[in-house]
C-alpha cells in the first residue's frame, strides 16, 4: 500500500491550523486558572473544581464526536463539516471566557469552558484524525505529525508572547488574554479557510459497523489498549507541570511574570529546534522506542526540578531544564500521535474499516481526562496544604507543589516508559500488517 509524499503546498496549511488551536492550549491550561483564581469570591479549590466539571462533559464529547464523523457521509467529506462547524462555536468562547467582566462567578467560568471545549473538539478531532488517514506509511504518518506538532509549538509561542509584550504596553494579564482572544479570532478563521481549499480530505467509506461489533474490535486489539492506558498516563505527566507552572515559577524561583514568560520562551524554542533532531536519530528506530528515549530524557532533567529555590542557582538549573526537557516536547507529541495511526492499522486489518475518527476520539478523551485529574487533583491538594497564590507560603505548601510539579510527573514517566519499551506494534510488524492490507485491497479491486 503505497503512500505518496506529501508536498509542501499541503504540509504547510495542515500544520498551519494548528497554530491557533495551539495559541489557545496553553492559556486555558496554563494562564486562565490562575488568572480565575485571583478574581473576587474565586480561589484555587473553585477553580479547579469548576475546570474539572468542565473537563468531564469535554471527556465525554470526543467519542461521540469522533463517531459521528465515521458515519457522516455528507458531500464536503466525513471530518471537513466538523471543523467549519467548530470554529465560530470557538471564536465567540475564546472571547467571553479570555475577556470576563469584574463579576464573572464560577458559573460563568464553567459555561464557557464547556462552551469553548466543545468548539476545540469539533475541530482538532477531525483534524488529527484526518492527518492519520492522509499517509498508510509509516515514516510519512511521522513526517505528517511532526509538521503539525511543530505549529503546534510555534501557536505556543505565540500564547507567550504575545501576552508577554502586550501586558507590558496595557494594564497586566487581563490585557494579555484578550490580545489572545483577538488573535484568536483574526487567525482560526484565516487558517481553517487555508486548509479547508488546500487540503484534500482523504479517500474514505462511512463506518457501517454495529457498535456491538465496534466494541469487540477495540477489546481485540491489544497495542490499543497499552497505548490508551500509556497516553492517559503521560498526559497526567505532563498535565502536572503545565497546570502548575506559574504556581512553581513565582513562589519557588521567585520569578515574576516576565521572567516566567521567558522560561515558556526558552522551553518551546527548544521545542522547535529538537524536533528534527530527535527524528534523526530514531530513522531506523522504531517509534515507540523513540518515544520511551524521549520520556527517559525529560525523567532525568525534571527531577532537578527539587532542588530548585529562589536563587541563581534556581534561574540557571531551571533554563537548563527548560532546555533540555523542551527539546522533547515535539518528538513526545509527534511520535504518540503517529503511533495512534499505525495501531488502527491493526484495526482496519481485523475488519474494522473507516473508524478512525473513535480511536482518535478515545485518544482525546484519555488525554483530556489526564489534564482534567491534574487540575482537579493538584489544586484541591494545593488548597488542602495551605498554598495561597500571591502569598508567602510556609514549607509545607512548597513541599506539596514541588511534589506535584516536579516528583509526581517523573514517576509516571517511569512507568509509561517500562509499559511502552516493548510495544509489539514495531516497524517490523507494521511493514507486514501494510503488505496484508495492500494484498486485500488488491483482491477487493480485482473482484
Amino acid at each position: 500500500m503505497a503512500s505518496p509524499r506529501y508536498p509542501l503546498k499541503q504540509l504547510l496549511p495542515y500544520g498551519a491550523l494548528g497554530l491557533p488551536l495551539a495559541a489557545l492550549g496553553l492559556p486555558l491550561t496554563v494562564f486562565l486558572p490562575p488568572f480565575y483564581a485571583a478574581m473576587p469570591g474565586l480561589n484555587t479549590a473553585i477553580v479547579g473544581i469548576m475546570i474539572f466539571a468542565a473537563r468531564l462533559f469535554d471527556v465525554l464529547t470526543d467519542p461521540v464526536i469522533g463517531t459521528l464523523s465515521d458515519r457522516t457521509t455528507a458531500r464536503a467529506g466525513r471530518r471537513r463539516p466538523y471543523i467549519a462547524l467548530g470554529t465560530p462555536i470557538l471564536m465567540i468562547a475564546a472571547w467571553f471566557l479570555f475577556v470576563p467582566g469584574p463579576s464573572a462567578s464560577a458559573a460563568y467560568l464553567l459555561l464557557w469552558s464547556v462552551v469553548a471545549y466543545l468548539g476545540w473538539t469539533l475541530i482538532y478531532l477531525p483534524y488529527t484524525t484526518m492527518g492519520a488517514e492522509m499517509s498508510a506509511d509509516y515514516d510519512e504518518r511521522s513526517r505528517i505529525t511532526a509538521w503539525r506538532e511543530g505549529f503546534f509549538v510555534l501557536g505556543t509561542m505565540v500564547a507567550i508572547l504575545v501576552p508577554a509584550g502586550v501586558s507590558k504596553m496595557a494594564d497586566g494579564q487581563a490585557a494579555g488574554l484578550e490580545a489572545i482572544a483577538w488573535f484568536l479570532i483574526v487567525a482560526l478563521p484565516v487558517a481553517v479557510a487555508w486548509f479547508l481549499w488546500a487540503v484534500p480530505e482523504p479517500a474514505g467509506q462511512a463506518s457501517k459497523i454495529r457498535w456491538k461489533d465496534s466494541a469487540k474490535l477495540l477489546a481485540a486489539n491489544q497495542p490499543f489498549r497499552k497505548l490508551l492506558l500509556a497516553y492517559l498516563l503521560n498526559g497526567a505527566a505532563n498535565g502536572l507541570p503545565a497546570a502548575l507552572f506559574l504556581f512553581f515559577v513565582q513562589a519557588i524561583l521567585g520569578a515574576d511574570q516576565a521572567t516566567a514568560g521567558l522560561f515558556l520562551v526558552v522551553y518551546f524554542l527548544s521545542a522547535v529546534a529538537g524536533l528534527p533532531v530527535w527524528f534523526w536519530i530514531g530513522r531506523a528506530w522504531s517509534k515507540h522506542r523513540l518515544w520511551c528515549a524521549s520520556m527517559a530524557m525529560v525523567a532525568a532533567v525534571f527531577i532537578f526540578t527539587v532542588t530548585l529555590s529562589d536563587s541563581t542557582y534556581g534561574y540557571v538549573g531551571y533554563t537548563l531544564i527548560c532546555v533540555l526537557g523542551g527539546s522533547c516536547l515535539g518528538v513526545d507529541q509527534a511520535t504518540a500521535a503517529s503511533i495512534q495511526a499505525d495501531v488502527i492499522d491493526e484495526d482496519t486489518a481485523a475488519g474494522g474499516d473507516g473508524r478512525a475518527g473513535l480511536y482518535f476520539g478515545l485518544w482525546g478523551m484519555a488525554t483530556k481526562l489526564a489534564f482534567t485529574l491534574a487540575i482537579g487533583i493538584a489544586y484541591p491538594v494545593l488548597w488542602l496544604a495551605g498554598f495561597d497564590a500571591g502569598a508567602d507560603n510556609d514549607a509545607t505548601a512548597r513541599w506539596t507543589l514541588i511534589a506535584l510539579y516536579g516528583l509526581v510527573p517523573v514517576i509516571i514517566k517511569i512507568g509509561v516508559i517500562w509499559m511502552m519499551w516493548d510495544f509489539p506494534l514495531d516497524r517490523n510488524r507494521h511493514a507486514r500488517l501494510q503488505n496484508a492490507l495492500s494484498r486485500a485491497d488488491g483482491q477487493r479491486q480485482s473482484a
